[in-house]
């Protein structure tokens, strides 16, 4: 009797659940992903702000299951899947068939119709992504100490960041604490104390996925950072000449975009329905319902639960969707009985503002301040893969706590003072 084979596409969170969750099922597993590594996407930022250095939050995908010879790893891109004669395309022409597959591709930033932005303001879901962002941010105060045109140089040294959720809090907390309290002896010419961070959310108020008593105090310990936040108005535009918020333009040369994501083109391949976003509907136990064996999970996946509320997009949610999947395809192919349909606990709502300040919402047990970021810092050391990754990890965040230094301040691009986004006719 030939083995099954699960064919797993996208070594995220929900990916890496399902392989590991698999482990001991007699099966053959095919882990299928563009990039050979994990990415450990709540602490990007870091990276993006010269916190952490990209080793320190990612992992070889070949090391993680060098120890389980069911699992093969492909490295390859995926362009469409063939539900007929149950394979999945490869862009580079070929063909992985499958008995099962579990689709969790993940979501890159949307722009809502103006993709023309994403060259001005880069979002951040991937290593380039940030390490993208941190050459932009350094260089943008390489150049301000450089310039002798004051307006010019003041652009320079405004810093925006659209969106307000835990992605765009953070950023601009890590930015302001970069700005303000760790460069300020190391510049000759420009005083980096005088950096503009603008945090620009078109709704009501900064985390609205947390309660408003702790949106407030994000909102004042933005404001005690010295973060500027625009409440209540859309941007309009982004060119490289800086942001319009509604009809006011700010001169900026830095724009970091967290204000939407696009699932990947999942449900297209399957010929399948997708909501608004993009992402695949799902029954209840997470596969499509023209086919109980493919499945699709993560970002990528629209999960209605019980209330009517669809599943949020974060990494526990993608976690658990991967426990389920296994645990089915592991019922299934002992004969035993399959598990309840798929139901998301919540875990709770976390996020950091800059180095001493947090706001966490456990339900019942909302914590916020020093007390918060420490217990934010424990979390996610507990869920980064690998002894030697919680060490360095809590030595950095233990190093920059008592010395106020960031270790990762490399601009290490080719072509470093090349970037594209330099302005036609500068004054350097």
């Amino acid at each position: 009797m030939q083995e099954h084979h699960v064919v797993v596409v996208g070594g995220g969170f929900g990916g890496l659940q399902t392989v590991h969750g698999l482990k001991g099922v007699p099966t053959r597993i095919t882990l299928i992903d563009r990039r050979n590594h994990h990415l450990f996407q709540p602490l990007l930022y870091q990276v993006a702000t010269t916190a952490l250095s990209t080793s320190e939050i990612a992992w070889p995908i070949r090391h993680l299951f060098r120890d389980r010879p069911e699992v093969s790893t492909v490295l390859a891109e995926v362009s469409g899947v063939d539900r007929t004669n149950r394979t999945v395309h490869l862009t580079h022409g070929e063909t992985v068939s499958f008995d099962t597959l579990v689709l969790a591709t993940g979501a890159r930033h949307a722009y809502f119709g103006n993709d023309a932005w994403e060259k001005h303001a880069p979002g951040l879901k991937t290593l380039e992504d940030a390490t993208t962002i941190r050459r932009r941010l350094l260089l943008a105060f390489e150049r301000a100490e450089l310039e002798k045109t004051e307006e010019v140089k003041q652009a320079y040294l405004t810093f925006v960041v659209i969106g307000a959720g835990p992605t765009g809090v953070e950023m601009a907390g890590m930015i302001a604490d970069l700005a303000k309290k760790v460069l300020p002896p190391e510049f000759r010419n420009i005083d980096t104390r005088k950096t503009r961070i603008i945090l620009v959310e078109a709704g009501k108020r900064v985390l609205p996925a947390f309660t408003e008593e702790l949106s407030e105090y994000s909102k004042r310990a933005l404001d005690k950072l010295g973060v500027e936040v625009m409440l209540g108005t859309p941007v309009s535009d982004c060119t490289e000449e800086g942001v319009k918020v509604g009809d006011h333009f700010i001169p900026a040369r830095t724009i970091i975009w967290g204000a939407g994501v696009q699932a990947s083109p999942a449900a297209q391949w399957l010929g399948v329905k997708a909501d608004r976003a993009g992402r695949t509907e799902v029954g209840p136990h997470l596969h499509i319902p023209e086919d109980p064996n493919i499945f699709v999970i993560g970002d990528t996946a629209s999960v209605q639960q019980a209330d009517g509320k669809t599943v949020p997009g974060i990494a526990p949610a993608a976690k658990q969707q991967g426990d389920h999947v296994a645990k089915l395809i592991k019922a299934r192919l002992t004969g035993k009985a399959e598990p309840a349909p798929f139901k998301y606990v919540h875990k709770g709502n976390l996020a950091t503002i800059g180095k001493r300040a947090a706001v966490i919402d456990f339900g019942k047990i909302k914590l916020k301040g020093v007390i918060a970021w420490w217990i934010w810092g424990l979390a996610h050391i507990y869920f980064l893969i690998g002894t030697r990754s919680r060490l360095a990890v809590a030595w950095s965040w233990l190093w920059i706590y008592l010395s106020g230094q960031h270790s990762a301040r490399l601009i290490t691009q080719r072509d470093t003072l090349k970037d594209e986004a330099q302005p036609v006719g500068k004054t350097l």
